[in-house]
C-alpha cells in the first residue's frame, strides 16, 4: 500500500504542476437529507435555531482537549458511508447523540455550506473539494493535539497536495469510480470500458438498462475518459464533446443516481451502472453474477476526508469523533463495513484479509497507471456543473 501511494502521490504532484489528473467520492439524496432533518429537528436550517448550535465556533482550534466534547455531533456525510455500530459506539463512549444528514455530491455539499444552510460539525468532502473549501475559508484548522490518533494515518496520506500537512482535513476512505455490471445479462467476457455506458453500438443495445452518477465531475470525467481527454480539462471544446456524449446517452439511461446505483443492478432495473467501488463490492458480495470493473480508458481514484466546518457548533465533539474514527480497530471496522480502502496504516492488521488482497479495493501497481485524481479547477469548476446540467436535462 505504501508503494502504491508513493507512486500515486508522485504522479499527482507532477500532474498538479502540469495540469494533469485527480479525485471524487460516494452518495445520497436531497429527500434523505430533508427527511432526516425533519425527523430529528437538529440538522438542516433549523439547526441554527437550536440552543447548542448558537455557540458555533466558540471553541477554536487549540481549545479542545483529547476526548472532550461540547455538545452533540451533527454529521453531514454521504449515504451508507459509516457502520451504524460505529456511530452507536461513539455515542455510548462519549455520552452524546449523533444526528446524520446526507448529500449526493461534493458540489451540493459546497453549495449548502456556502448558502449558510449547513450548520454541521463534521463533513466528509472529497480531496479536490477540500482544496476549494480551504480557499473559501469554510473549514476549521484542526487542533492536532486533540487528535492523537493522527499518528495512525499512512505516511502517504499525511501530506496530500489538496491539503498540505493535513491542516484542515484527515483522510477517511479511498477508492475508485467505475462500473457495476450484471454479468448474467451482458455476458462474462465483457470488456472493462466506458463504452458500456456511452457507445451507441454497445450501450444502445441496452435501452433503459443503464444508470450514471448524478455528479458533474464524476460523470463528465467518465465521458472525458471515454473520449481520451483528461478528467481535469478546462478546454470548453472538450467539455462540450463530453456533454454531447452524456446527452446522447440519455436515450438508454434509466437514471442519473448517486445513491442506489448498486441496488439498481441487483434488482435488474439496470445491467450496467456507474458508481463507487465500495458500494458495488459491498452489495454484490460473493455473487459471481455481478462484477465491479475499472474501465481501461481510465477511472477516478479519490480520497474522502473528515473535516470540521469553520462555524461548527461543537468543534470539540468534532475533534473527538475524528480521533475515534482514526483508532486502529475503529478504522478497520469502517473498512470492513464499507468495502472501501483505508488510509489508516494502523488499521491494516484488523482489516479482513479478503479485502486487503482484493485488487479491486487495493489496486495493483499496473492498475494505478490508469487511475487519475480530480483536481480543484478553480473558476472552471462551474463549467463542469453547467455542461453536465444541460447534458442530462
Amino acid at each position: 500500500m505504501r508503494l502504491r501511494w508513493l507512486v500515486a502521490t508522485m504522479v499527482l504532484a507532477l500532474l498538479v504542476a502540469g495540469c494533469g489528473r485527480e479525485v471524487g467520492g460516494p452518495v445520497a439524496g436531497d429527500d434523505a437529507a430533508d427527511d432526516t432533518a425533519a425527523d430529528d429537528g437538529t440538522a438542516d436550517d433549523d439547526t441554527a435555531d437550536d440552543d447548542t448550535a448558537g455557540d458555533g465556533g466558540d471553541a477554536a482550534a487549540g481549545d479542545c482537549e483529547p476526548g472532550t466534547t461540547d455538545g452533540d455531533l451533527l454529521l453531514y456525510n454521504w449515504s451508507d458511508y459509516i457502520d451504524p455500530d460505529l456511530v452507536a459506539a461513539f455515542q455510548d463512549e462519549f455520552g452524546v447523540s449523533v444526528t446524520e444528514d446526507f448529500y449526493p455530491s461534493n458540489e451540493e455539499l459546497l453549495a449548502r455550506v456556502q448558502s449558510g444552510g449547513a450548520q454541521y460539525d463534521v463533513i466528509v468532502p472529497s480531496d479536490y473539494m477540500v482544496a476549494i473549501m480551504i480557499e473559501e475559508n469554510l473549514l476549521l484548522e484542526l487542533d492536532r493535539d486533540a487528535i492523537p490518533n493522527l499518528s495512525n494515518v499512512d505516511d502517504n496520506f499525511a501530506d496530500p497536495v489538496y491539503d498540505p500537512g493535513t491542516r484542515f482535513s484527515v483522510p477517511y476512505q479511498w477508492g475508485t469510480t467505475g462500473l457495476g455490471v450484471d454479468l448474467g445479462a451482458i455476458g462474462g467476457d465483457v470488456e472493462p470500458s466506458w463504452a458500456l455506458v456511452f457507445d451507441p453500438e454497445v450501450a444502445g443495445e441496452l435501452p433503459g438498462r443503464i444508470s450514471l452518477l448524478d455528479d458533474p465531475r464524476e460523470t463528465m470525467g467518465a465521458a472525458l475518459y471515454y473520449l481520451g481527454y483528461s478528467p481535469n480539462t478546462t478546454d470548453e471544446g472538450e467539455l462540450q464533446e463530453a456533454a454531447d456524449v452524456i446527452s446522447g446517452a440519455r436515450d438508454w439511461t434509466a437514471a442519473f443516481d448517486s445513491d442506489l446505483f448498486a441496488d439498481l443492478v441487483l434488482t435488474g432495473e439496470t445491467v450496467v451502472s456507474q458508481g463507487y467501488s465500495g458500494g458495488f463490492l459491498d452489495s454484490f458480495g460473493d455473487d459471481e453474477d455481478y462484477a465491479y470493473l475499472i474501465p481501461e480508458e481510465g477511472a477516478t481514484v479519490w480520497t474522502d476526508t473528515m473535516a470540521i466546518l469553520a462555524e461548527a457548533p461543537h468543534p470539540c465533539t468534532a475533534h473527538a469523533f475524528i480521533d475515534f474514527i482514526l483508532d486502529a480497530e475503529n478504522g478497520a471496522q469502517l473498512t470492513n463495513w464499507t468495502y472501501y480502502a483505508s488510509p489508516n496504516a494502523a488499521a491494516e492488521e484488523f482489516i479482513e484479509e479478503e479485502i486487503l488482497e482484493d485488487p479491486v479495493i487495493y489496486p495493483t501497481d499496473e492498475a494505478w497507471e490508469n487511475l487519475h485524481f480530480l483536481e480543484d479547477l478553480g473558476d472552471a469548476e462551474i463549467l463542469y456543473t453547467d455542461f453536465f446540467t444541460r447534458a442530462k436535462s
